[in-house]
């Protein structure tokens, strides 16, 4: 991508991205994402009632009486972005790829993020970490992730979610916020999910594309699969093939919010002909 074009592209998220987060979601992340962790504050006598648990031995050694510790919601969160760079997302049949929405909203959640004086980074994936951006204040590094997000290349086409939620939990130690962008075309990582929710707070942004829910009839068409490169020829005037398809898609929506709602995760869905802000808002109040 020419340096003229790659500006014009950023300056053109970054207008829309930060407008909506300013006028949009500024108070709706502050309520929905903000003070999720917690901080030691200060020390008080035990009271009747309190619980036990919150005992700091040292202080009721040194004093002779019992001292409980007193937390307060953390003021400042670090927000990572799990970014899906898979050959699937570079597939889309309406307004534009899946690959640009999920471009469109990992910039709306950092400007958020930066505008609540938070810290943002992010991960991107394949089958493999491909990049790692260490979480930082201010609007120069969240375009400098934006730019990325446009211009990276993968060097893989495959999916590996489990792969990148070990990494994560991994590599961020600090109790984090975290927003997982993906297609979610892959299988195996419901555990690691639970492990990673349980020590982070996780919630997961589904994009997908209307051509990948039921198939038209426009008779036979080849297929190519984005991520494997197998190619097939199937035959669309098959009402059985189409009906088959669907239920497909159904079953498996089915087994990803089964997969969400166990793992205790947030979870919105979004086409690349959809208003993802909309979708954006419905996550939020979730956690309102």
């Amino acid at each position: 991508m020419e340096t003229n074009e790659l500006l014009k592209k950023v300056r053109k998220i970054e207008i829309k991205t930060r407008g909506l987060s300013q006028n949009i979601f500024a108070g709706q992340y502050h309520t929905a994402f903000k003070g999720r962790g917690m901080t030691f504050s200060e020390v008080r006598e035990y009271q009747y009632g309190d619980d036990v648990r919150s005992i700091d031995w040292n202080v009721t050694a040194r004093f002779g009486r019992p001292y409980i510790k007193i937390f307060e919601e953390e003021r400042e969160l670090t927000v990572i972005l799990l970014v899906d760079v898979s050959g699937s997302l570079d597939f889309g049949t309406t307004y534009q790829f899946k690959k640009g929405i999920i471009t469109e909203v990992a910039a709306t959640l950092a400007f958020s993020t930066i505008q609540n004086n938070d810290k943002v980074g992010a991960i991107f994936f394949s089958d493999k970490i491909e990049k790692f951006i260490p979480p930082k204040k201010g609007k120069k590094h969240v375009l400098h992730i934006i730019r990325e997000l446009l211009v990276y290349e993968p060097d893989s086409n495959q999916t590996d979610i489990a792969g990148a939620l070990k990494y994560f939990t991994n590599a961020i130690k600090k109790r984090s916020t975290a927003f997982i962008i993906s297609d979610f075309m892959d299988s195996g990582f419901e555990r690691t999910l639970s492990i990673a929710n349980n020590k982070h707070d996780i919630a997961a942004l589904q994009v997908y594309d209307v051509r990948e829910t039921e198939l038209s009839d426009v008779g036979l068409i080849k297929l190519k699969d984005a991520e494997t490169g197998e190619r097939i020829w199937i035959d669309t005037s098959d009402k059985r093939l189409r009906t088959a398809y669907k239920h497909k898609w159904n079953e498996r929506q089915l087994e990803l919010q089964k997969i969400f709602k166990q793992s205790g995760v947030d979870t919105v869905s979004m086409s690349t002909s959809d208003d993802y802000v909309k979708a954006l808002m419905r996550l939020f109040q979730l956690r309102g």
